[in-house]
């Protein structure tokens, strides 16, 4: 019992001082997190409104603590879901229909690359503007903001690689948001890890099946 309170108190020692409309903003934001990838999985367009009312609370906890790659993450996903969510529903293939998913080829992992190194040199950029880039976990966050809008871009796109990069992403992310103090956020990362590699598995079936 002891232990149990003592797990506790660690988990909710971050919002002892903590704002309570950040806290319940930051649960909000975990559970239309968890709702729009359960709709990402199942290739539905509700991923995107749903997590956009996610991103843009995201995007509000992180600039007013001053997390300043956090922030430009979630403001690209906001700006992103906009443009996944026209592209889902305008979009269509030769045939006329809504686009499948389907594997990346060459030019779509060129443009990733393109996108992964131009993201990363932006936000280097951005953090030694503030000041940053003093420590192990903010060359993380570049790493991750990296890692993210690269996975944003193929789920638009929908190919069934944007699921790899969220598996890394969130798995870096994981102990990265316990030390920011966004406990409730850490342990929804783990929770992500999970659901990307079911997400994969639902994709790569679905893909296999147009080849």
């Amino acid at each position: 019992m002891n232990l149990m309170n003592d797990w506790i108190d660690i988990l909710l020692s971050p919002y002892s001082n903590s704002n309570i409309s950040h806290i319940i903003l930051e649960f909000t934001a975990v559970v239309f997190t968890v709702f729009s990838v359960f709709f990402a999985q199942n290739n539905n367009i509700w991923v995107y409104p749903i997590g956009i009312v996610s991103t843009i609370i995201y995007s509000y906890l992180t600039f007013v603590t001053s997390l300043y790659g956090d922030f430009i993450i979630n403001l690209y996903y906001t700006v992103m879901s906009f443009y996944g969510w026209y592209v889902w529903l305008h979009k269509k293939d030769k045939k006329n229909k809504e686009i499948p998913i389907t594997f990346c080829n060459q030019k779509d992992y060129l443009n990733t690359a393109i996108l992964f190194l131009f993201t990363c040199i932006c936000s280097i950029m951005v953090y030694h503007f503030h000041g940053k880039l003093k420590s192990h976990s903010d060359w993380m966050d570049v790493l991750t903001t990296g890692i993210y809008f690269s996975g944003m871009y193929q789920m638009a796109m929908k190919k069934v690689e944007n699921w790899i990069f969220w598996m890394i992403g969130n798995g870096i992310s994981v102990p990265l948001y316990f030390l920011k103090g966004f406990v409730l956020t850490g342990i929804l990362f783990i929770i992500l890890v999970l659901l990307a590699i079911g997400g994969f598995f639902i994709w790569k079936k679905k893909a296999l099946q147009i080849l």
